[in-house]
């Protein structure tokens, strides 16, 4: 999952290496928390008017997470 999350972002920001992802442990629901940090120049990038590419980035993060029998979040810092 964190792969498929660092494989999306690195599609939409200009400064790859800039590019961090934290994953917590499951919390007690059995949810997995991904921390997505980036340049602070990509953050409009990642997060897109009104917030359109950040909904469907954690949208696809849950699907994916779905066929896993998994629960994600992902936070944008």
């Amino acid at each position: 999952m964190k792969d498929l999350l660092y494989a999306i972002t690195a599609g939409l920001v200009e400064d790859k290496t800039a590019i961090k992802i934290v994953e917590d442990e499951p919390d007690a629901e059995g949810v997995v928390v991904f921390h997505l940090n980036v340049a602070p120049d990509d953050m409009g990038r990642v997060i897109g008017k009104q917030g359109r590419i950040a909904k469907a980035l954690r949208t696809i993060m849950r699907a994916g997470a779905a066929k896993n029998n998994i629960k994600v979040s992902v936070t944008i810092e």
